[in-house]
């Protein structure tokens, strides 16, 4: 039987990038960040009743949020050394989304570190001061959350024009 020209073709077939363990960690910080983003939102609605119990939900958010950011500070160094100055020099805007990103996270860390604790700070006071701190407990989570989903959208927008 002749087959004639049939052999395959391989040269289309996609090529397989070197493991690198950079490119791992940091689709597992953009893939936590989303889930950060949809945690935080979990105390901010828990919270919109000053009175309602949500230990498990401020920790677990507080601690899925710090995790998330301790990953992006162990690859920082790397996208700066590999990245950052191709992105800039092939789409200055871009660069800037990534800059404002960073602060952006910042913000949010520091938003749901504060709304966990004045949380349970309030805990230990009684009256209108523990609902004071309650409310602004909310306050925080729903800072917090706006401002992950922001960072976790300009992530998107920085990992589809440039990635390890």
């Amino acid at each position: 039987m002749n087959l004639g020209n049939c052999a395959p073709v391989i040269a289309f077939l996609p090529s397989v990038p070197p493991f690198d363990p950079i490119r791992i960690w940091e689709r597992v910080h953009g893939h936590l960040g989303w889930l950060a983003a949809i945690a935080l939102v979990h105390p901010a609605i828990m919270l919109r009743r000053y009175k309602r119990k949500a230990h498990l939900s401020v920790a677990l958010s507080v601690g899925i949020v710090s995790t998330v950011f301790g990953i992006g500070l162990a690859i920082y160094p790397d996208y700066r050394e590999r990245l950052r100055q191709h992105i800039f020099i092939e789409g200055r805007p871009i660069g800037y989304l990534f800059e404002r990103k960073e602060h952006l996270a910042f913000g949010a860390v520091l938003l749901a570190w504060a709304g966990a604790i004045t949380y349970f700070a309030a805990m230990r006071v009684e009256g209108d001061t523990r609902d004071s701190m309650r409310r602004a407990s909310h306050w925080a989570f729903v800072a917090a959350a706006v401002l992950t989903l922001v960072t976790a959208s300009l992530g998107i927008v920085v990992a589809a024009f440039k990635t390890f």
